[in-house]
């Protein structure tokens, strides 16, 4: 069966990533369907909307938006129903269920949630950290980390702290190297949560392979892919990870997602017991 496509129309007054991430989250729950998607922002006057209006006549579709000026709003959402296409507001269900149990009519504010806050700040600082402490580098100072990820090669650690670091934890990496001892800085961390990362030995060859094909360099080190010798690996950093009494992680079947949101769940325990101490 073919995979079968969709036009979703992202209309926005702001940057549109709010309903990128909602149009995605949904079209993931639909297997063997992608959409195409067309991403209208800044569309703040009419002028604008009836270009976002025509192109959606030429490509009908779900449509998608979040504009905070009343008139627009009703303007898309009327000329949505003329042409047959589905249309919604993401966030107004969500602000009529706040406004209803605050009791407090909203102030309007175009890309509120883009603000430079202190948030905003932290985050970037997470990110900066992380760049700066991928794959084993600076590890004079990991101390100064919230979360350390450790794992073997091929086992997300990259990805899952550049998704950390998005919600403003400082990540740091430490890949663990066949022959060589873990870096002395890492077993001796006080206030880091460390996390263990493994992944069943068929998909990290599997992975691995791929790595290689992709940088043409297939059959350079044979034990890199050898079965046997990623299950020695496993072995050898489970081990690890249990003399040091680190959580482990299997990310086998895991998105980086859902790894990730186990670790921020791991991460506040273990703040509140470091607050606790």
């Amino acid at each position: 069966m073919g995979r079968s496509f969709f036009h979703l129309h992202l209309v926005s007054d702001s940057t549109g990533e709010t309903l990128i991430t909602v149009g995605r989250a949904a079209t993931a729950q639909y297997q063997g369907i992608s959409p195409i998607e067309h991403v209208y922002p800044l569309v703040r006057n009419m002028r604008q909307l009836d270009r976002v209006i025509s192109e959606i006549e030429n490509e009908p579709g779900i449509v998608l938006f979040t504009l905070v000026e009343k008139d627009l709003s009703e303007r898309l959402r009327s000329a949505c129903e003329e042409m047959g296409c589905p249309s919604m507001s993401v966030l107004e269900p969500i602000v009529g269920l706040f406004q209803s149990y605050l009791g407090v009519a909203m102030t309007p504010r175009i890309g509120g949630q883009h603000t430079l806050s202190t948030e905003y700040f932290r985050r970037i600082d997470a990110l900066n950290f992380t760049m700066m402490h991928d794959d084993g580098q600076l590890l004079d100072n990991l101390e100064q980390a919230d979360v350390v990820l450790v794992g073997v090669s091929r086992t997300s650690k990259t990805p899952t702290s550049i998704y950390l670091a998005n919600r403003g934890i400082k990540t740091a990496n430490v890949p663990l190297v066949p022959g060589v001892a873990p870096p002395p800085e890492l077993e001796h961390l006080l206030k880091p949560l460390v996390v263990g990362l493994v992944a069943s030995p068929e998909r990290i060859v599997q992975i691995r392979q791929n790595r290689l094909l992709a940088l043409n360099a297939d059959g350079r080190d044979a034990t890199y892919t050898d079965k046997q010798s990623v299950i020695d690996e496993i072995l050898r950093a489970r081990r690890l990870f249990d003399k040091h009494d680190w959580p482990v992680i299997d990310v086998t079947r895991r998105s980086i997602e859902e790894t990730a949101a186990a670790i921020i769940d791991l991460h506040r325990t273990h703040r509140l017991r470091l607050i606790a101490q």
